[in-house]
């Protein structure tokens, strides 16, 4: 095995060099370090990962813990941090807790275990507060995506979900729309509860009532039985005219519940969401939704932890970032307002 003695050797300079163009600490002439570098190279020189951690107190691993890979926002979300990681030298740890407080406890296990340098994550929900509270006990440096958590001050990127929400509702009432129903995510999430204010905001606006029968709260996931939210529609009466949904993957699921129906979207009635569909919606864009920064998300809240990181004494104060979501307006929505009532 190649040490750094040998590359030392063959380069013409001391061990304590080498270490320092390994580590990039130091004052080292560029034509030294490429020097090194490049006998580093030439010998297939593999740095000891762990013994470098111990000297400069960082493994170079962070780790993402989001909620659901398969929701199109998280995979892109995904991608910003993982290149926002790449360009300052980080490897990347991922997890996916499925909206379980179960895995992200295990998570949250494996992360104190790993020695992770921090941790980017989007929370299951409320009841994620003891799970922070454990990273910030072991001062593990730690940013939250998309949800905040009552109790915790920390670093976070959120999007504006009750803009975004009441934007939606005006955009349905806009063409005609009166009997809007809202399928939601749980009131434990934060983003939830904002989206559902933006909802009643909207209503208010167009002086359109509120009610609370129009509103079905489920998971956020995907569902493996939608009985629940179909016995719900078939209660309503008068049947809403549009469904807006709290993100792009219960969209799907309350198109698949309208198709088994023998509706169809927008003729008989109207669908819109939170979120987009991911990188292939221009494909045939279809859904109008309320479009957020999905890629910014990961990307701005890896610099914000990566910054944290560097300071490591928590002596600044909590940076708070609130992006706004951009309505995209699709053919999901029919124009009723030619017609009566």
């Amino acid at each position: 095995m190649v040490t750094i003695y040998d590359i030392a050797a063959k380069a013409g300079v001391s061990a304590m060099t080498v270490s320092r163009v390994i580590n990039n600490t130091g004052k080292i002439s560029e034509k030294t370090r490429a020097k090194v570098k490049r006998v580093m190279e030439e010998m297939n020189y593999v740095p000891n990962q762990t013994a470098r951690s111990l000297v400069l107190q960082q493994t170079k691993l962070l780790f993402l813990l989001i909620t659901d890979i398969t929701n199109p926002f998280y995979t892109t979300l995904a991608r910003g941090a993982e290149d926002a990681a790449k360009k300052h030298g980080y490897r990347l740890l991922f997890g996916n807790s499925d909206e379980s407080l179960e895995k992200e406890a295990d998570y949250v296990t494996t992360i104190l275990t790993t020695r992770v340098d921090g941790v980017l994550l989007a929370p299951a929900g409320d009841p994620s507060l003891p799970h922070l509270e454990s990273l910030r006990k072991h001062n593990v440096p730690f940013v939250l995506l998309d949800r905040e958590v009552p109790g915790m001050d920390c670093d976070i990127v959120l999007g504006d979900s009750k803009e975004g929400a009441k934007r939606l509702v005006e955009h349905l009432a806009e063409k005609g729309h009166r009997q809007i129903a809202l399928v939601n995510g749980s009131s434990s999430i934060s983003s939830a509860r904002l989206r559902l204010q933006g909802y009643k905001e909207g209503l208010k606006l167009n002086e359109l009532p509120f009610r609370e029968e129009f509103v079905f709260e489920t998971s956020f996931g995907q569902l493996g039985d939608l009985s629940d939210m179909t016995a719900w529609l078939e209660r309503l009466d008068p049947m809403p005219t549009a469904i807006l949904t709290g993100n792009n993957v219960l969209a799907v699921e309350a198109m698949r519940l309208l198709r088994a129906k023998g509706l169809r979207v927008p003729e008989d009635i109207s669908i819109v969401c939170f979120d987009d569909l991911g990188p292939y919606s221009d494909v045939d864009p279809f859904l109008t939704v309320a479009a957020q920064q999905a890629y910014q998300f990961g990307y701005m809240g890896m610099g914000m932890l990566i910054d944290r990181i560097g300071e490591r004494d928590g002596s600044s104060p909590w940076k708070k970032v609130v992006l706004p979501a951009e309505l995209l307006v699709r053919r999901s929505v029919k124009d009723i307002s030619s017609e009566e009532g």
